[in-house]
């Protein structure tokens, strides 16, 4: 991959992380830029790098990306973690497009002053929406598509690990969810990712959030 990889987001998971998760088990080094200021922000729009004004955004291969779907989508592409034909491919979207459904949902728990009621609602949906699919899906298969590696897996993997943060013993009632999380957490390059000291960012704080509306010039509604 020419050059080094350069990511532009906040110090802290967000829409970010999810591609710090497939840039690192893709093997491709990259460095960060941690927006801490409005004046940062407004000087990436100035010199016209934010197509629709928004993050996160990456420099690979001469070019500015934005829009974390199209993102995953090209590192996936680029690094052969995106199927073998057209048909993994959709298989792959469709399963990547719930996931991040499902996390948006935990991302945004941050911002909420009283998150109580949208965690409820996060749980009842895991439990009977999204883990249900990947429970049956993996009966019998090591993989999520085509018995190979894909972004599906990483996300998935992701996806698993946050629930987990938020709901101890939620994959207890998934046994296949919960046998695919160990099995892709001993891929060397995951595990060495889910060491301290790495570059995966630990759970939001108030700090995170603090430097989110900061950036952005937005204020957070309190009850």
């Amino acid at each position: 991959m020419a050059g080094r990889v350069m990511l532009y987001y906040f110090n802290g998971r967000g829409k970010m992380e999810s591609i710090r998760w497939l840039l690192t088990v893709a093997e491709v080094e990259f460095d960060e830029i941690y927006l801490t200021t409005h004046e940062q922000y407004e000087k990436l729009l100035s010199d016209g790098a934010l197509m629709f004004q928004q993050l996160p955004m990456v420099e690979i291969d001469g070019m500015k990306l934005i829009q974390s779907k199209a993102i995953l989508n090209y590192i996936a592409e680029k690094c052969n973690l995106h199927g073998k034909d057209l048909k993994d491919r959709v298989m792959i979207n469709m399963y990547t497009e719930g996931l991040m459904d499902l996390m948006e949902m935990i991302m945004m728990l941050p911002f909420i002053p009283d998150p109580k009621q949208k965690l409820d609602e996060i749980q009842s949906k895991a439990k009977e929406r999204y883990l249900p699919v990947f429970e049956k899906v993996l009966s019998g298969s090591i993989y999520l598509v085509g018995g190979r590696l894909s972004c599906a897996d990483v996300q998935l993997l992701e996806c698993t690990l946050m629930l987990e943060e938020k709901f101890a013993g939620i994959l207890a009632d998934f046994p296949n969810v919960k046998s695919f999380q160990g099995r892709m957490t001993q891929i060397p390059a995951i595990n060495r990712f889910l060491l301290p000291g790495s570059k995966r960012k630990p759970q939001p704080d108030a700090a995170y959030v603090k430097t989110v509306m900061e950036v952005f010039q937005k204020k957070l509604q309190l009850p």
